[in-house]
């Protein structure tokens, strides 16, 4: 029983190593999970798990705190969701850097949910993180989301359609503002259009034979405002799942529209990476995140 022990310990820090972050679930000591809506969601199909989306809280150490909160939406084409590398692996890292880490588990179609089920959740995690700022030691103006691939679509419609309500209010809550202040996008899908979508994403969210007009609606480099949110994104020249044309069109558009931006193409990396060391030098996009985010006064501690 000791050798095993033994082995196992190694294991872990091992793949500490490896990585460069600490193990999944290092945060559940103080991570808490809570439902978007105790009262059942607005669509629920049922009352299993599947519906019920919900976040799971991640604080940081209390004297590590800096004000700063990030709801994430782990990516999975709207099939599934990676709750560990563009999860819980995300949310160490955040409270790492003192980031207050909200991972959202947002209903799709796998769980028998398309659009517009995925916007309600993520608009409802918004204004929760938003609306309890004080309880969580968070500015209010400092709430940013994060999206990895089909998470990063959701997180792009959250920042570009949030003056569209995609659910009836039920309470005060949802009178909250939804608007992100900040998007960071790794290897997003972006576009709904044929040109260079993720084709599963697609399907996934509006269905095979998706409504033209909901199709360029979601296409979110082609809804880019001068209230879009900064954003920080990150992407792989050679990415074969979501083209780099999604990352680098909406790059554009928020150019175009002098909202601040920063992106970074790398050479090698493939999709779906998270910030796992054993991806390669893509996984260093972590590093510059912090330093936009520094640049972007969002690493000061707040005055309390």
């Amino acid at each position: 029983m000791n050798k095993r022990f033994g082995i196992l310990l190694t294991f872990v820090i091992v793949q500490v190593v490896i990585s460069g972050t600490v193990p999944a679930g290092e945060n559940s000591k103080t991570s808490k999970i809570e439902l978007l809506w105790p009262d059942g969601a607005p669509g629920a199909k049922g009352t299993e798990d599947k519906d019920k989306p919900a976040l799971t809280i991640c604080l940081p150490e209390k004297d590590k705190a800096n004000g700063t909160a990030i709801v994430i939406c782990p990516g999975g084409g709207y099939q599934d969701l990676a709750m560990d590398h563009e999860g819980a692996q995300i949310a160490d890292w955040l409270n790492l850097n003192g980031i207050a880490a909200f991972i959202l588990s947002y209903r799709y179609h796998g769980r028998g949910y398309s659009f517009p089920a995925p916007m309600q959740d993520a608009q409802r995690a918004m204004r929760i993180v938003r609306s309890r700022a004080d309880e969580w030691n968070i500015d209010s103006k400092r709430i940013g989301i994060l999206g990895f691939s089909a998470g990063g679509h959701l997180a792009s419609s959250i920042g570009t359609h949030f003056k569209t309500n995609y659910y009836e209010a039920k309470d005060n809550l949802d009178k909250v503002s939804c608007r992100p202040d900040f998007m960071i996008l790794a290897y997003p899908v972006i576009t709904m259009d044929n040109s260079y979508t993720h084709r599963g994403s697609r399907i996934n969210l509006l269905g095979r034979d998706a409504d033209p007009n909901l199709v360029e609606l979601y296409s979110n480099e082609k809804q880019v405002t001068s209230e879009t949110p900064p954003a920080f994104l990150v992407h792989s020249n050679e990415d074969g799942a979501v083209p780099v044309e999604n990352s680098v069109n909406f790059y554009l558009a928020l150019r175009k529209a002098r909202v601040p931006a920063e992106m970074h193409i790398y050479l090698k990396g493939g999709h779906g990476t998270g910030i796992e060391k054993r991806h390669g030098v893509i996984s260093t996009w972590s590093e510059r995140c912090i330093d936009w985010m520094t640049l972007s006064g969002l690493m000061d501690k707040q005055n309390n």
